[in-house]
């Protein structure tokens, strides 16, 4: 009984940790293209394939195109935010080459909570 007592505390700590990963702040600050973040800023081209770490990153082959949306500052600027097709989420800046800019004046707002929660389909899924 006892051991069957530990593995259940053993798997409820992994499974709190692995919550707590997946909604880490990555930044406090990020720069948008406007004040709510609700412009895209530039397009950009996948120069080499990307597989994020979890579902809070977009993942994309080398040559598909990403709308950009948003850029973790401060704390984190090598991290993007972005979509392709229907897929959202956080990319390496040295992943992809700029094609053009829409929007060249940058703004720095504060990031929210929900910034950097996994987002499945129209749902945000929190851990």
């Amino acid at each position: 009984m006892s051991r069957i007592f530990d593995r259940r505390i053993l798997l409820l700590l992994i499974s709190f940790l692995t919550s707590l990963q997946s909604t880490k702040v990555l930044s406090e600050w990020k720069k948008c293209g406007d004040r709510e973040c609700e412009k895209a800023m530039s397009r950009v081209q996948a120069t080499t394939d990307y597989l994020g770490p979890d579902c809070r990153y977009l993942n994309f082959k080398t040559g598909e195109e990403i709308m950009v949306h948003s850029k973790l500052s401060r704390k984190n600027e090598n991290l993007w935010t972005g979509s392709k097709g229907k897929d959202f989420g956080y990319f390496p800046k040295d992943a992809v080459k700029v094609e053009e800019v829409f929007i060249a004046e940058e703004v720095e707002v504060l990031t929210k909570e929900t910034d950097f929660l996994c987002l499945h389909g129209d749902e945000y899924a929190f851990e």
